[in-house]
């Protein structure tokens, strides 16, 4: 009975404003690649000003609001602000280069991929070129590996790509931007996980605008560098030193083609958040998540992590003696592509679920089972 009620909970809420729904466009189309995610950084900063006491950000670009910077107990709300990307690698001396990966890129959708290369004169345009399938006809397919897909920028030299301030160690983004579909889902790159960023955002929007008291110090932090190893929530846990940590993420949809449900669980966008069950996440904030939703008639889906949830949860939960984490995931098709797909509703919940347990977080709360 309880199963039946997390998956048909009531009526709907909508949340996201027009105003807010603007902001996520731009948010998502500006890149913010891994180790560079300062102007996305400065955009989610100057959209979260009016909702909280105070701002800061750290020497790597974590970027966070407080509210209530005084309080002793202190309460975080977290997600990731980077994306994957490329690396300019090689240049051949014909003008054609070759790039590793920055985070979990992936290399079979690269091949004929419009994409921006970030220089210090600005942005270049190129293409991950692939030999035409006429040419490819009756030989072996070779399929898109790091070592055989390349960008064009339209140069003939390696000497061309320098002038035109390319150099080893640029980061490469793909130009694909937002879009709605269907009025249903949002399409875009770095949903993963800017969209993260921009809902606990709205959690702040929230507390602003319905004039709700915290009696506690409430820090909605959006970290860097989580794709290549939790690094930027490692940094400004030990920073805050907070009492709680909520994080928000995305997991996998996994109703699509060539997705075992066996080894990866049973989710689907439009079901509501997903909350995950592993080592790092602690069992009576979770609790907490699964009354508020209860309560709330907010719909939601469960996952098992086993071992580590591969977000930051883990480096929040493992930070300063132990900090009772949770993670709440927002169900997401497409992963690490340009096509990444939310549900609108999926994206509401979230903001709604983190909302209301925030407000029935008690200064000083303790998520101990038992105490001696």
């Amino acid at each position: 009975m309880a199963e039946k009620k997390e998956k048909e909970a009531g009526t709907h809420t909508p949340i996201v404003t027009k105003e807010s729904l603007s902001f996520f466009e731009k948010y998502i189309n500006n890149p913010s690649p891994t180790g560079f995610e300062w102007e996305g950084q400065r955009m989610w900063l100057d959209y979260l000003k009016p909702f909280v006491d105070k701002t800061y950000i750290d020497n790597y670009g974590t970027a966070m609001g407080i509210i209530n910077p005084d309080a002793p107990y202190k309460v975080v709300i977290e997600a990731h602000a980077d994306e994957i990307s490329w690396f300019v690698n090689y240049i051949t001396k014909d003008g054609l280069i070759y790039v590793i990966r920055n985070g979990g890129s992936d290399h079979q959708i690269a091949p004929s991929k419009r994409v921006n290369i970030h220089t210090d004169n600005g942005l270049v345009k190129a293409v991950f070129g692939w030999p035409a399938i006429h040419t490819r006809s009756g030989e072996k397919e070779e399929t898109p590996n790091l070592k055989n897909i390349f960008l064009d920028c339209g140069a003939t030299s390696k000497e061309e790509v320098e002038e035109m301030g390319i150099h080893v160690g640029c980061v490469v983004t793909y130009e694909d931007e937002f879009m709605v579909l269907n009025d249903r889902y949002y399409v875009g790159r770095a949903l993963d996980n800017r969209a993260g960023g921009f809902m606990i955002a709205e959690v702040a929007r929230l507390l602003k605008e319905n004039k709700k008291k915290l009696p506690f110090g409430l820090y909605i932090v959006n970290s860097v560098q989580e794709e290549i190893g939790l690094r930027g929530a490692e940094m400004i846990a030990h920073y805050i030193k907070p009492n709680v940590a909520i994080v928000t993420d995305v997991t996998h949809d996994t109703q699509t083609p060539m997705i075992n449900k066996i080894t990866q669980g049973d989710l689907a966008c439009g079901k509501g958040p997903v909350l995950s069950y592993a080592p790092a996440v602690q069992i009576n904030l979770n609790r907490l998540l699964i009354d508020v939703a209860r309560e709330k008639d907010i719909p939601f889906q469960r996952q098992a992590s086993s071992r580590w949830t591969g977000t930051d949860t883990d480096a929040f939960a493992y930070s300063n003696g132990g900090v009772p984490s949770a993670l709440i995931s927002l169900p997401l098709r497409y992963m690490h592509t340009t096509v990444e797909m939310i549900h609108k509703e999926d994206v509401d919940n979230v903001i709604r679920l983190i909302y209301e347990t925030v407000l029935k977080i008690e200064a000083g709360q303790d998520f101990r089972s038992f105490t001696i």
